[in-house]
């Protein structure tokens, strides 16, 4: 198992009224699964995603990743955490825009301390992985969208994380690229890559090999 959610609940106290998010949540993922987590605008998955992938904390409840208690790490340790064991692929890309697909990939092997040569090596194999090696020099506004959502992609596999954390990775593709980016987890899964993804479109969901439904903070 790479992952277990017990019991957890998240609320928010934005004035001060308790806004109770999640309710009760237990979930468990193996290593190499392929889930989709699904549910409406407002249902809670983007608030679970974000637990999952260690930028907030639950209220309460136990989060074990990789065999590590979450709850007991503080906020430098979390961002440990995120970088040694999650890749994050957003609908939006988040690529700088001033830099090169390579330098994009090559951006968190950074904050890991490896070394110039050893990242631009394993940022060029992670573009290959994608099928992107033509376009490494390419900047971000000479790619179109479905390139763009590749090299974000690329960025998430480079440090070879545990878990890969997917929020809506085709919501702002057109179909024909939605198709051949969920293609491309789909292989991804075959090489090994757990794969964690949350979208609220159905056919989307169908790639996934388990679908989690959520619905007002709770998973039915």
């Amino acid at each position: 198992m790479i992952l277990e959610l017990k019991h957890i609940y998240k609320d928010y106290q934005p004035d001060k009224m308790i806004v109770p998010v999640l309710k009760d949540v237990n979930l468990s993922v193996d290593e190499g699964e392929y889930v989709a987590i699904m549910g409406p605008s407002g249902s809670g998955k983007t608030t679970l995603m974000n637990i999952i992938g260690c930028l907030d904390k639950a209220t309460s409840g136990r989060y074990i990743l990789a065999g590590q208690d979450v709850d007991r790490y503080r906020d430098n340790q979390m961002s440990d955490l995120r970088l040694n064991y999650i890749g994050f692929v957003f609908q939006n890309f988040n690529l700088m825009p001033r830099m090169t697909a390579l330098d994009n990939v090559a951006l968190p092997l950074t904050y890991a301390g490896i070394s110039k040569k050893r990242r631009r090596e394993m940022a060029y194999h992670a573009l290959d992985r994608v099928g992107l090696a033509e376009r490494v020099n390419f900047r971000p506004t000479q790619l179109s969208g479905g390139q763009k959502q590749r090299v974000a992609i690329a960025r998430a596999i480079v440090n070879s994380p545990k878990v890969l954390l997917a929020d809506e990775p085709t919501g702002a593709l057109d179909s024909k690229s939605g198709k051949q980016v969920m293609e491309l987890f789909d292989r991804l899964n075959e090489e090994g890559v757990t794969i964690l993804m949350i979208t609220h479109d159905a056919s989307i969901a169908e790639y996934a090999k388990r679908v989690v439904r959520i619905h007002d903070g709770q998973i039915s």
